[in-house]
């Protein structure tokens, strides 16, 4: 066999480096983390008296009464499991905010895009929506799957335009695509690791599904992956004319493009595994129009094409017609 083609579910699965030397991947746009204060956000016009801080689900301290300093403690809390401190939290965050979040999601279309303080501005929103998906979460993961779906709804419903900034990688991520893959792992009754939700991670963890013949795995993976990078690896692709060459770490330097490339051939073969020809076919085009020149490491030392591979799985598909 052309060594292109080796890929062996077991032997990129084995590549954990899969266009990983992680060293040249940043840090993950959808790691919880507290989002950052916006100088735009007011102070509460009406704040409670302090002591309602010491009633609620226990002694949880409001602080000041902010969205943003109501959403951090709400992460806080989900990072210790407290499903009460996120309860408190995030109702809190909602009750006051979300009139003010509705009124900011109705004058919208699209994002908001621009600079960060731009984005900021839609402080109500962006802490709304971020407080749901919390609040989903922790539901999901204490197994209290209505209340969950519920709040991941609402997210999709009311607040679809909110965006929740990580201060680790100084960058935007969307609630909406968050709720959409975990209303996706409720329906199919799974429970997914994303890791420290890097792009290399989610690839080896969908290598191991696809060596499972877990469908449902490959696809949520995929939805994570597509909803984290996709612009990412897009604007790679744009830049490029050629597969890029020189030195591992050049090639490694194109981590997004590799490895959403290297996914959706995964999702192809996935598909082709359980006899969804159709989808296999589309997810290999994907494969071709969108990252042509993603390249996957082989820890036997050379680069595969998953353009190449998809073109010849292409043409199976074809003939076995």
């Amino acid at each position: 066999m052309n060594k292109i083609y080796i890929y062996g579910i077991g032997i990129c699965f084995l590549a954990l480096s899969i266009t990983a030397y992680a060293a040249n991947q940043p840090a993950a746009t959808a790691v919880p983390s507290a989002p950052a204060a916006p100088v735009s956000e007011p102070a509460p016009a009406l704040v409670p008296p302090m002591a309602e801080a010491g009633n609620v689900h226990g002694a949880y301290n409001f602080g000041d009464y902010r969205s943003s300093t109501l959403t951090t403690k709400a992460w806080e809390a989900l990072a210790d499991k407290d499903l009460d401190g996120v309860l408190a939290y995030t109702n809190k965050c909602i009750s006051f905010y979300s009139a003010q979040a509705a009124k900011m999601q109705s004058g919208l279309k699209a994002y908001p895009a621009g600079n960060d303080q731009n984005i900021f501005s839609y402080w109500a929103l962006n802490d709304v929506a971020t407080s749901l998906y919390i609040q989903g979460e922790a539901y999901r993961r204490a197994k209290h799957m209505d209340e969950a779906k519920a709040a991941f709804n609402r997210i999709i419903n009311e607040f679809s335009y909110g965006q929740t900034y990580d201060v680790n990688s100084k960058t935007f991520w969307k609630p909406v695509d968050g709720a959409q893959d975990s209303l996706y792992m409720i329906a199919h009754n799974l429970d997914l690791d994303y890791g420290n939700m890097t792009s290399s991670f989610i690839v080896k963890q969908m290598w191991q599904a696809l060596n499972n013949k877990n469908l449902d795995e490959v696809i949520a993976y995929d939805m994570k992956l597509e909803h984290l990078y996709h612009q990412q690896a897009l604007d790679m692709q744009k830049s490029l004319k050629d597969y890029p060459a020189g030195s591992n770490d050049q090639i490694f330097k194109y981590w997004a493009l590799n490895d959403l490339g290297t996914g959706m051939f995964i999702l192809g073969e996935a598909y082709q595994m359980s006899n969804k020809n159709a989808d296999a076919l589309n997810a290999y085009k994907k494969v071709l129009s969108d990252y042509s020149y993603a390249q996957c490491w082989d820890p036997q030392g050379w680069f595969w094409k998953p353009s190449d591979a998809a073109q010849q799985k292409m043409a199976e598909l074809q003939a076995a017609k």
